[in-house]
């Protein structure tokens, strides 16, 4: 069994029915248990932005509830995972005096949204599932991901 967090790129491949999302599914069973997909309560906040952003109409609303109406929402007010951020935003700026950044990287400003999803997935020992690189220098130190071109199609 496997827990698949997706990132707000990847929630944002399922409302448009995106070959990178169906790629996704394809090669990791995402939705098929007894794996899960989940989200953080933060991708929600994204994801309705994005619609408003957007200018979604009600069509597009109407999938958007449909589709986050099938994943898990997990809250980000539990101790680990306020506690994890921390660590990853500090190891991120190079300042977690417990965890260095590898040599030759140097530190990032990630946005803050990305912390709270990177804290969540690392906490819950999840598989993180994203359509960009803001996680890299996390991957195997806080967190386990798959990075998905969004180029990929589900025959790929």
């Amino acid at each position: 069994m496997s827990t698949f967090v997706l990132d707000t790129g990847m929630v944002l491949g399922y409302i448009r029915a995106a070959g990178f999302a169906e790629y996704a599914e394809k090669h990791f069973s995402v939705s098929t248990p007894p794996n899960i997909a989940i989200v953080s309560v933060v991708t929600i906040g994204e994801i309705y932005s994005l619609s408003v952003q957007f200018g979604w109409g009600s069509e597009k609303q109407k999938k958007l509830k449909e589709v986050l109406s099938k994943i898990p929402v997990v809250n980000i007010n539990h101790p680990e995972i306020l506690e994890r951020y921390a660590k990853i935003d500090a190891f991120s700026q190079g300042k977690n005096p417990s965890k260095r950044l590898p040599g030759g990287t140097t530190s990032r400003n990630m946005g803050k949204n990305d912390v709270w999803i990177a804290a969540t997935c690392s906490v819950l020992k999840g598989i993180l599932l994203t359509t960009d690189h803001d996680y890299d220098h996390l991957n195997g130190v806080f967190l386990k991901l798959e990075y998905i071109d969004q180029k990929l199609k589900g025959a790929d």
